[in-house]
């Protein structure tokens, strides 16, 4: 960490702190919010229950989290780090063994007062890890082997822990966050470039092991991937819901159907319309320039995360805020892409938009962590 001494300062202390948090950031996550509460509230017949109203009761105290944790200096979470990242990855582990089953997964804890899903939890855990690591090793060891090695078995072993569980679609995140950090941190481009190149093969390993006694994927990983290559394959099995939301997104056109009027989602037809596939229910009722309008709010939240990040002359800081942001992008982008046909169909919820509390609580607190690194990084001084 640069030190204040070195020609910067940090903001002044106190309640005054508050004047220094992105409050542009915190009106476009309102702003994002709110197209989710009008949303859940449509597909609910004109009701605030059941989705609306637990959701906005949600935001108002993930809103609260965001100020509380903001205010909050970033050296205390940069020492708890270390214990976040442990305790994610142990409540990770209890899953198979204390977890409850929802949706026909076993991915969830009850902790009586609200069901948290620990694999959302460790990506914000895995980050703060690796700029607490990145942040302490000196920059010419960031790309020796023993030192990449490392940060490397940090990553892998949540990622494989949660493709255990089994949630393929998160692991995969996880990894992808994790490999994105250390780009972050500086480490050798040539470590991305080799495995860059050695993905074509394990794609080829992975397909060429189906139907063999020691095939790495579930059958229905497989069978996702064939409905994601040819939906038609089973139109009213496991590529019903593609296929639905494909007719929905088409049915909006440029304008929509209107509010409350879409009929892919009002009748039913579209399955999951409060939570995976909420944004085709976005797009039919107000059409593209609907959908485009939330993305373009999404792209100012980037877009301004990633000015704190760079501008943070206090190195965890900064690698903190770019990490959550990189897992914001994933969030949005994977489930955009999945309800499109882009990419096959996975477990990401829209974030700020998705019905559901513990995706939406852990998303809360790490725009509450990029808050702090905002408001207590280290400034030129002038």
């Amino acid at each position: 960490m640069i030190s204040t001494n070195q020609g910067y300062r940090e903001l002044p202390t106190g309640v005054i702190k508050i004047f220094f948090l992105n409050w542009p950031l915190l009106l476009l996550i309102l702003s994002a919010a709110c197209f989710g509460f009008t949303i859940l509230y449509s597909v609910s017949d004109g009701n605030l229950d059941p989705w609306a109203r637990p959701q906005i009761i949600r935001f108002g105290f993930g809103f609260l989290l965001i100020i509380i944790i903001g205010l909050i200096h970033i050296n205390f979470w940069k020492k708890t780090s270390s214990a976040v990242y442990i305790l994610t990855l142990i409540s990770v582990a209890l899953v198979p063994y204390v977890g409850i089953t929802g949706g026909g997964a076993q991915r969830w804890l009850d902790l009586k007062v609200i069901q948290i899903q620990p694999s959302e939890l460790i990506k914000v855990g895995l980050v703060m890890f690796l700029a607490r690591y990145y942040d302490w090793l000196e920059p010419g060891r960031r790309s020796k082997p023993f030192w990449v090695i490392i940060p490397l078995i940090i990553i892998l072993v949540p990622s494989i822990l949660v493709i255990g569980q089994p949630d393929l679609g998160t692991g995969i995140l996880i990894l992808f966050i994790g490999i994105c950090m250390m780009f972050l941190a500086g480490v050798n481009l040539w470590y991305f470039i080799v495995g860059i190149s050695l993905m074509p093969i394990m794609i080829f390993t992975l397909w060429y092991s189906r139907g063999t006694p020691w095939q790495f994927l579930k059958d229905y990983h497989y069978r996702r991937i064939d409905t994601f290559l040819d939906p038609s394959l089973d139109p009213l099995g496991i590529g019903y819901h593609i296929t639905q939301s494909k007719i929905a997104l088409g049915s909006g056109g440029l304008t929509g159907r209107g509010f409350m009027q879409g009929t892919q989602s009002q009748l039913n037809f579209l399955p999951r319309n409060h939570t995976d596939f909420i944004f085709t229910t976005l797009a039919e009722e107000f059409g593209f320039f609907g959908a485009m309008g939330l993305l373009i709010i999404y792209g100012f939240i980037v877009l301004l995360s990633s000015i704190s990040a760079i501008t943070n002359k206090n190195r965890f800081g900064a690698l903190l805020t770019g990490g959550l942001t990189i897992n914001f992008f994933a969030y949005f982008s994977v489930n955009i892409g999945m309800v499109m046909g882009l990419a096959p169909v996975v477990g990401v919820p829209l974030p700020l938009i998705s019905y559901g509390g513990s995706a939406m609580i852990v998303l809360m607190i790490s725009f509450g962590l990029i808050q702090s690194s905002h408001v207590h990084r280290l400034r030129y001084k002038i």
